[in-house]
């Protein structure tokens, strides 16, 4: 599973930073949160591929966040897409967007599926879990946490063979939940197995001040990717517009059990020299902090045995 930050900036463009575009990657599919303008070039100039993408989770209809669907979608349809896309939003996004597709003379060769969601609110995307929160922002707004399914216990190599069963195809069975038979005796996998391990938990809060909702979404989480929008400096005035600070990000991180945090959506008011105190407040309350920059790389790994940043 890797992350892949296309815009690690908010409100506009910066020479620094594009507006919000993370995008999650596992296996050949790609599930994006959010899509701010120039998105599809920043994939360009990534190590990933726009056509990839399956499912777009918008946090919000704020400009910033939304405005680089229409060009995304149409660089896919002009590259030959067939595959419909999945795009998810709060409530009352659906109608908007379809209405936004209709402005303009193009029509993708693809369906496009929007849905909006609700706070609490649950979905299988197939690969993922999809499990939304409210975010206390502005405008309607939702935070996303995915999940991969729980994976098997670690296997016990010495219990296996005090057991009898010969190394080879049959340890491959039982590491797959299929019980084996050695000279007339049947072995589970439960007793060659340790106990079940969850899969791989990544939250995004998009625009958000901080709350109760959003610590039970993150709760222990393997990367939590946070609105850093201010410093700490300016945590009042990031709150009343429904932003956080780099400090309750931290906190965040610290109270909901994560294991990593990448700080996102950094105000244009903070240019590149500004980057080592904005991340060393963080790492003060979290040391786990990445601030994140545009088409930097993440890893993420599971908690038994997790990749550094």
């Amino acid at each position: 599973m890797k992350v892949v930050v296309l815009g690690s900036g908010g409100s506009w463009p910066s020479r620094d930073r594009n507006p919000p575009a993370v995008a999650l990657k596992l296996d050949g599919d790609i599930l994006l949160f959010d899509c701010a303008e120039g998105t599809q070039r920043q994939f360009m100039l990534s190590s990933l591929s726009f056509m990839q993408v399956r499912h777009i989770l918008i946090s919000h209809l704020h400009a910033d966040h939304f405005l680089g669907l229409p060009g995304l979608v149409e660089t896919m349809a002009l590259n030959g897409r067939k595959e419909p896309l999945h795009v998810f939003g709060p409530a009352g996004s659906a109608a908007r967007l379809r209405t936004l597709f209709t402005v303009g003379y193009f029509s993708p060769a693809f369906d496009i599926h929007f849905r909006d969601l609700e706070p609490g609110e649950q979905v299988s995307l197939d690969w993922l879990d999809l499990t939304c929160a409210r975010a206390v922002h502005q405008v309607p707004a939702l935070s996303y946490a995915v999940e991969e399914p729980g994976r098997p216990g670690k296997f016990d190599l010495q219990k296996a063979k005090a057991l009898g069963i010969p190394e080879g195809p049959l340890f491959n069975r039982l590491q797959s939940g299929v019980p084996v038979t050695v000279r007339g005796k049947t072995f589970t996998p439960d007793m060659v197995l340790g106990p079940p391990r969850k899969g791989r938990k990544v939250v995004y809060t998009g625009d958000t001040s901080p709350s109760p909702e959003l610590l039970e979404l993150a709760r222990d989480c393997d990367l939590l990717i946070h609105d850093s929008t201010a410093d700490e400096k300016l945590t009042e005035k990031a709150n009343q517009f429904g932003h956080s600070s780099n400090v309750q990000a931290a906190r965040a991180a610290a109270d909901s059990g994560a294991l990593r945090l990448l700080l996102v959506h950094v105000s244009p008011r903070f240019g590149p020299e500004e980057a080592p105190r904005i991340l060393e407040e963080a790492k003060k309350i979290f040391p786990g902090t990445v601030l994140a920059s545009d088409l930097m790389e993440l890893e993420v790994g599971h908690r038994d045995g997790a990749t550094k940043p």
